[in-house]
């Protein structure tokens, strides 16, 4: 269990209240655990060790690009109470992906509720070619925290994975706009580095 210290971790919002962001470009995304708490394995001699929750945020990470058809996936890791991620949005619009009936509609103010359904899911048109609004990056978030949760909800009680308080992921996540080549190098290695540097990390 990690140790958490709200004064230490209290988190503030650093969208850009002007900027869209279903627009193209690359962002660095991080979501972290209710608590810091660690969840999804461990880190044994700098190497990461995903349990069997950890393994499923990975497949449902890279799932997302089979239900948003506009985003491509880059660098990401799984952390034991973290998760950064490089995203990016390739087009303007959104064709929903066929037979994906648990993709979360918009919602920008869901929040994840145990142990039952999350807010946010709903089931969605799913015939083929279906065109909505581009989704924004907090849309791609919202549904990837609801998906997870939901699936972790059922881990609890069938796998007795360990409860979370509340909700599985804390309601916010960073995020950070890379603008050039430098700095898309320089977050893709602080990621695969990520592990390595577990000890100084400052989300633990």
């Amino acid at each position: 269990m990690s140790y958490y210290d709200p004064k230490i971790h209290h988190r503030r919002s650093i969208r850009l209240d002007t900027y869209d962001y279903s627009q193209e470009g690359l962002y660095f995304v991080t979501c972290c655990c209710q608590d810091r708490e660690y969840f999804f394995g461990e880190i044994i001699n700098s190497e990461l060790i995903l349990n069997e929750a950890g393994k499923l945020i990975e497949q449902e990470w890279m799932n997302l690009s089979d239900r948003f058809l506009n985003i491509r996936l880059h660098d990401f890791v799984i952390m034991p109470n973290h998760f950064h991620a490089i995203l990016e949005l390739v087009g303007a619009t959104l064709v929903v992906a066929r037979n994906s009936p648990d993709i979360p509609t918009s919602n920008h103010n869901f929040e994840e509720k145990g142990p039952g359904r999350p807010q946010g899911i709903t089931p969605t048109d799913t015939s083929a070619d279906t065109q909505v609004t581009a989704p924004t990056i907090g849309d791609i978030i919202s549904a990837f925290k609801s998906i997870t949760t939901v699936k972790y909800i059922h881990g609890v009680k069938t796998a007795n994975w360990p409860k979370f308080n509340k909700r599985l992921w804390q309601r916010n996540y960073y995020e950070h706009i890379i603008r050039n080549e430098i700095a898309l190098n320089n977050i893709a290695n602080y990621i695969i580095e990520n592990p390595k540097r577990w000890n100084e990390d400052r989300f633990r």
